[in-house]
């Protein structure tokens, strides 16, 4: 069947054109080329007069669409604060709960068979099943990998399939009982354009290739995806073969498409006009459609900003995630014309920091001018409000400048004379982690636990008094402006032993030993004696032994730490080595 009678056979069955005129307007195509369709679908037998015959319903059949699967398991980072607290397809825009919105366009056109894959707060979507009928399925590797992990969690229930996205928004309903081709959604963007594009061949739009970059008044990957049963199964031949490769797990489907699309059958591109369809990839592109969301929403988040920087939910602008740091998730915010950051704390947090410890440091920190950023805290909950630094160049372990001001902050805060209530024993910590570690993936692990611990002997009879310490004092936690440097984030603040905070320095670098050994020079502006040289490598030694396992506790809770945690292995064996050699020589 042609196109042009799939449509003309597709709008007789819906009653929605009368005459042979209304028929070639809804259709988009000239009266004669109706016409001439008609005929064609006269003489199959598919049409009688203008009514659709029972060979004519059994011709669409092929074309019924199967299914629908709206993904909801991912983050949506960049939807911050909003997404922190609850996913971003059970918002409610202009009245409506987005993804209920969705699930009634989709059963409206007839698709009674819907299967929404959570992952991300999946315990938010649940009622759907009991309220709209849906089938729920969780994604349990959607922390770990993109929206490829959805697909294949329903791999079994892709053929003629709608593939939606739970936050999307169309303004008309675009879905149907009965699909000609498998295609993508479209919209025409004039100028630059960060979104996906598509090159596109011949009358019917065929897509021959997705551009991720560059992009300018081009056709823009926007909203839905239909997938025919061609197309469906031979993606899912292709994830079968490509699914365990590593550099598969952070892709989006759409880039497994434009890499393979010459081996997979032929999508089309889909045109809509502009404000159909509207996905909302921040915050402030909503408060554009929905002028009343900020005020209406509903958001902790958004009401700790209001109560401590006194403003209304409107004037909090500007907002944009911030991706470095390993524990949490940040996001900066303007509020009158000033730049603030907002901490929120990450998953798994509560059982391995002290928030009113970090509180306490905190407000010495400001006080000694070693954070001057700091403005509020909530020492129950953990969240923090900051002010945003501009202009700051990155801290640099092998710039003599930088080293020299980060350790002079270390002695300001060691030599400070502040007893905190808590004591942060990085040894003791890191026995906690491995209790609550589900797994042990490497072979050496006990070998590597019980040179920790051996170093920890030989540390604790040295008789090293403890003092206040940052306990988590590297790289990203400096923020460096000219003659400014601020030392930030005091999560592990605690009383630890000095040497605490040149360990997790030290093991968070590149250094070798005669790296180690000039920082410690620049620490103490002076030679280190043998005890004390050893002493601070061998907690090189054990503070990378507890931030390695706080890296596996983290792959544990779903939020993996990447190359860390082999940098951490690392340098507990090498530091550790040659730390045990020093105690045993002397």
């Amino acid at each position: 069947m042609k196109a042009i009678e799939f449509k003309v056979l597709q709008e007789l069955l819906a009653e929605s054109a009368p005459t042979q005129r209304e028929l070639a307007e809804a259709v988009g195509v000239s009266l004669g080329a109706v016409n001439k369709a008609l005929g064609a679908l006269r003489d199959g037998g598919l049409v009688s007069g203008m009514t659709v015959t029972e060979e004519g319903r059994a011709a669409l059949e092929p074309y019924r669409v199967d299914n629908a699967i709206i993904m909801a398991a991912g983050l949506s980072s960049r939807f911050a604060p909003i997404s922190y607290e609850r996913p971003k397809g059970v918002l409610k825009v202009r009245g409506e709960v987005l993804i209920e919105r969705q699930i009634r366009q989709l059963q409206e056109a007839g698709i009674g068979d819907i299967t929404v894959v959570v992952g991300y707060k999946k315990e938010e979507f649940f009622y759907l099943e009991d309220k709209m009928g849906v089938r729920v399925v969780v994604n349990d590797e959607y922390a770990s990998r993109n929206n490829n992990s959805t697909l294949r969690k329903v791999q079994d229930r892709l053929g003629n399939t709608y593939i939606c996205s739970s936050d999307d928004y169309f303004t008309e309903n675009p879905f149907e009982p009965f699909v000609y081709a498998g295609y993508y959604a479209s919209e025409f963007a004039e100028g630059e354009t960060e979104e996906y594009c598509m090159e596109v061949q011949g009358r019917d739009r065929r897509i021959v290739e997705v551009r991720r970059s560059g992009n300018r008044d081009a056709w823009t990957m926007l909203g839905h995806v239909y997938w025919d049963r061609a197309f469906s199964q031979a993606f899912v031949a292709l994830l079968d073969r490509i699914y365990d490769d590593p550099e598969t797990a952070p892709k989006l489907w759409e880039d497994i498409y434009a890499e393979h699309i010459g081996e997979l059958p032929p999508l089309v591109l889909r045109p809509y006009d502009k404000g159909i369809i509207w996905e909302f990839d921040s915050l402030d592109e909503l408060r554009e459609f929905d002028p009343d969301f900020i005020d209406n929403v509903d958001s902790s988040i958004m009401d700790n900003i209001c109560d401590v920087l006194g403003c209304a939910k409107g004037a909090i602008r500007s907002i944009a995630p911030i991706k470095q740091g390993l524990t949490n998730l940040s996001f900066r915010f303007d509020v009158d014309g000033k730049t603030y950051v907002y901490r929120h704390p990450g998953a798994g947090t509560d059982e391995i920091i002290n928030r009113e410890s970090e509180t306490f440091s905190q407000d010495v920190a400001r006080r000694l001018g070693i954070d001057d950023t700091f403005i509020h805290e909530d020492a129950v909950e953990g969240w923090k409000i900051s002010a945003f630094i501009d202009g700051c160049e990155p801290f640099d372990y092998h710039n003599d400048d930088h080293l020299r001001r980060s350790m002079e902050i270390a002695r300001r805060l060691h030599g400070c004379g502040e007893a905190s209530p808590w004591d942060f024993d990085v040894y003791q910590k890191a026995v906690e982690i491995v209790a609550m570690l589900k797994t042990r993936p490497f072979e050496d692990f006990d070998e590597l636990a019980a040179m920790a611990a051996e170093l920890y002997e030989d540390v604790c009879a040295d008789g090293v008094e403890p003092c206040l310490c940052h306990n988590d004092f590297y790289e990203p936690n400096f923020l460096v402006r000219g003659d400014e440097m601020h030392l930030i984030d005091w999560e592990y603040s605690a009383m630890s032993d000095y040497a605490s905070d040149l360990g997790t320095f030290v093991c968070c670098s590149d250094y070798d030993i005669d790296d180690a050994l000039r920082a410690f020079r620049f620490y103490f502006g002076r030679e280190p004696t043998p005890e004390e040289a050893r002493h601070c490598l061998a907690y090189v030694g054990i503070s990378a032994y507890y931030w390695f396992v706080w890296a596996l506790y983290k792959d544990d809770s779903g939020e993996p730490v990447g190359e860390w945690l082999y940098l951490w292995y690392r340098a507990a064996k090498k530091f550790g080595r040659v730390a045990v050699d020093l105690y045993r020589a002397a």
